[in-house]
């Protein structure tokens, strides 16, 4: 072929462990793996098929800052930490990564995300620590003068023109419908506001004006990026943080800003997902999407832009984009909303989580439930149980319908990574194989595997750290660590060994083995190959 790269299927009814010549190259290399002890315990009490595929990110808030909290939610399943720089100082973020890695070091696998301020505009805050409760009728006041603290009854905005245009008798809506106020009087800058909807009002809310039915839109020139985001993400490039959410994106370019300066500035890969929450980023949606490296669809700001009946729609239309685009999506906002406050959730949430699962979202995401609610692990525990259940049927729907892709690659080198995963989940549904393997440099082959979403769970097995936690975000793969060599074959039979040694797999288990070849590599002769192999 072009390029000169071999690809084949090979069929073996043994693992051959007893090639000396190679497992000898590797005999220096370490032979640790580094599979989440929470994927091992898994793997062991329920089998290859009911390992959960949905991964789950957990905001860290007051509620749950301490190490033996968040070591419950690791336990529990969080596969991603949610710092919101919205909130908090850095000591206090300092502080909760190190409890973080600290974690990691006792054998979990918990990738750390920070999530930007952004511009934002229409940012509010009442000064309180906690959520407050605003009660129907009572009276407040909007306010840009700048203090110290908490005063009753007062709210602080982020900047001095927040009033500008806004006129009496129209309505604030905080955070997308958790109370509303309607304005009363102008008092200069300041607005008198009295409740019409009451309900929770959280620390630093976002808000929206209303008129007659219809969002009062103002032009306003603010970069995506203010001076406290770069000031965040050099904080973030310091303690070696996994993922960066860019908040109020409306196109390609600040995404491909901000991967521009991570490569020049930082060391490690870091990946950055771009926020869906306005009209305007869905008008340039399929851009955002091909310039980052995965998506959050915020649905709490998203649902003040656009009608309410029409966030279903577009959650789902984003989430297929995703897939075929093959990025990672987050379905952020509301998902166990009452359980901010009380132990058990409505049975109309669990049909919202169940049905973000059957879309084959890659990740959920817990905001005040983990952040500053007092359930936050019985949350985490409700989506454990709707993802299980909603995963195993539509598991069962998958291999009676191999879901077509979007053809992605444009070199022969990518065309024959991308058709060499897509038949290896065809074949590894057809064969009801136990597992699937992929040894992966950077992730790419993982993630190809993954956007097919096979039945089998995928373990790929990388020697990049950076790869291994940025594996944590996508749909049905578990990462584990080990040391590779230029030599393929000897690089499987090491992997198979490792994780035979650790009880992963036993005599009888029928897995599935993919290799990666390099760009670079690509260019001389070179084996790519779907293995098939029995345990013994």
């Amino acid at each position: 072929m072009k390029g000169r790269v071999v690809t084949g299927v090979k069929a073996a009814m043994q693992v051959d462990l007893e090639d000396d010549e190679r497992l000898k190259r590797l005999d220096g290399l370490e032979a640790t793996l580094g599979l989440d002890v929470v994927a091992e315990r898994e793997l062991k009490e329920k089998g290859f098929l009911g390992m959960r595929k949905t991964k789950f990110v957990c905001t860290i808030g007051p509620a749950c800052c301490a190490i033996e909290d968040l070591e419950k939610l690791a336990l529990e399943g969080m596969n991603i930490a949610r710092l919101n720089m919205c909130h908090n100082k850095k000591e206090w973020h300092y502080d909760v990564i190190r409890k973080i890695k600290k974690l990691n070091e006792k054998g979990f696998c918990i990738s750390v995300m920070i999530d930007t301020e952004g511009s934002q505009i229409h940012v509010v805050d009442h000064g309180a620590p906690f959520s407050v409760k605003v009660e129907d009728g009572s009276n407040w006041l909007f306010t840009a003068e700048k203090f110290e603290g908490s005063r009753p009854f007062t709210v602080q905005a982020s900047y001095e023109g927040f009033s500008e245009g806004i006129q009496v008798g129209d309505s604030i809506v905080i955070d997308g419908g958790m109370a509303s106020f309607e304005v009363m009087e102008k008092i200069g800058n300041d607005l008198s506001c009295k409740c019409t909807d009451p309900g929770l009002f959280l620390p630093r809310a976002k808000c929206s004006f209303w008129r007659d039915g219809r969002l009062v839109m103002r032009k306003h020139e603010s970069p995506t990026l203010s001076s406290k985001d770069w000031s965040d993400i050099e904080f973030g490039i310091s303690e070696g943080v996994d993922f960066i959410a860019l908040s109020f994106v409306n196109s390609a370019d600040s995404v491909k800003h901000l991967k521009s300066y991570l490569s020049a500035k930082s060391a490690k890969s870091v990946r950055v997902l771009a926020k869906i929450e306005s009209l305007e980023s869905l008008q340039n949606l399929e851009e955002i999407i091909k310039a980052s490296d995965g998506i959050m669809v915020a649905r709490g700001d998203l649902g003040v832009e656009i009608p309410l009946e029409q966030i279903p729609a577009v959650q789902e239309e984003i989430t297929s984009v995703c897939r075929e685009l093959n990025k990672p999506v987050i379905v952020a906002s509301q998902l166990l909303e009452s359980m901010v406050e009380y132990p058990t959730p409505t049975r109309a949430e669990v049909a919202d989580v169940s049905e973000v699962v059957r879309q084959y979202a890659d990740a959920l995401m817990l905001c005040g439930e983990s952040a500053i609610g007092s359930y936050g692990q019985k949350a985490l525990s409700v989506l454990q149980i709707a993802s299980s259940r909603m995963e195993l049927w539509s598991g069962e729907e998958n291999t009676k319908h191999f879901l077509p892709q979007h053809q992605l690659g444009v070199s022969l080198h990518d065309r024959i990574a991308e058709e060499i995963c897509n038949s290896a989940a065809e074949l590894a549904n057809k064969l009801s194989v136990d597992a699937i393997f992929v040894l992966t440099k950077q992730g790419h082959m993982a993630s190809l595997l993954s956007r097919n979403r096979p039945s089998p769970p995928i373990f790929a097995l990388t020697d990049d750290d950076s790869t291994r936690m940025a594996l944590n975000l996508q749909w049905g793969v578990f990462p584990l660590r080990i040391d590779l060599s230029d030599d393929i074959e000897a690089n499987i039979s090491r992997g198979i060994e490792l994780v035979k040694s650790k009880g992963l797999v036993k005599q009888g288990d029928f897995v599935l083995m993919v290799s990666e070849i390099s760009a670079a590599r690509a260019a001389s002769m070179a084996s790519q190959s779907i293995q098939l192999k029995s345990i013994v």
